[in-house]
């Protein structure tokens, strides 16, 4: 039986909520991981007072991903899902951990011109529902901020053009790669894929 490591990579703000969603309603239940889930969830139970606090926090939030993506892969997990806006930086520890448990890696790449990812992230990041850890240099469990657009760690356009390009994220792959050009979500078909996609994993029980 073979076992599956999906990758959903790409920019923020390319929608991968979404498409994580479409791949439950068409291949069912598999477990899902991601390194925001991890920041979250740190950040509710340790915080930070300062930049400097949360950057040190976010070193942990690796360890405990890698950890536990190991322990879902060590299980024998048959899907295991994971997205973030990779970069090369987690290429090699991912196919360590592919290799070793013998997972075989799937990427679903998503990107956008940089003027339509720019405008979602502008009004991502205020949106009621964002965890405040994320656009605050201070945070501890129950902090409350009202109007989200005076939060002090909102990205810049000039940063955010600057961490895509830097990071590379439109060129991550590991193992096979599909690609979606979501510039425009209303003309992106995920079903062809995900149907075939749920045919080759039921082909491989």
């Amino acid at each position: 039986m073979k076992k599956y490591l999906i990758l959903i990579a790409g920019s923020p703000a390319t929608g991968k909520s979404y498409l994580i969603n479409e791949m439950r309603r068409v291949l069912g239940d598999f477990f899902l991981i991601t390194p925001d889930e991890g920041k979250e969830i740190l950040a509710d139970q340790i915080g930070f007072d300062n930049a400097a606090e949360k950057k040190e926090l976010e070193k942990k939030v690796w360890d405990f991903y890698y950890k536990a993506l190991a322990l879902y892969m060590e299980a024998g997990k048959r899907i295991v899902v994971s997205e973030y806006p990779f970069s090369d930086k987690q290429k090699s520890k991912l196919s360590n951990l592919a290799d070793r448990y013998g997972y075989e890696p799937i990427t679903i790449r998503l990107v956008a011109d940089f003027e339509t990812l720019w405008a979602r992230r502008k009004v991502r990041d205020v949106e009621p529902d964002r965890h405040l850890s994320h656009i605050m240099t201070h945070y501890h469990f129950g902090d409350e901020l009202a109007d989200r657009t005076q939060a002090d760690d909102l990205i810049t356009e000039e940063a955010f053009r600057e961490v895509i390009e830097k990071r590379n994220y439109n060129n991550f792959q590991l193992g096979s790669l599909v690609e979606f050009d979501v510039s425009d979500f209303s003309k992106v078909d995920y079903e062809p894929f995900l149907k075939k996609l749920a045919e080759r994993i039921a082909q491989n029980r």
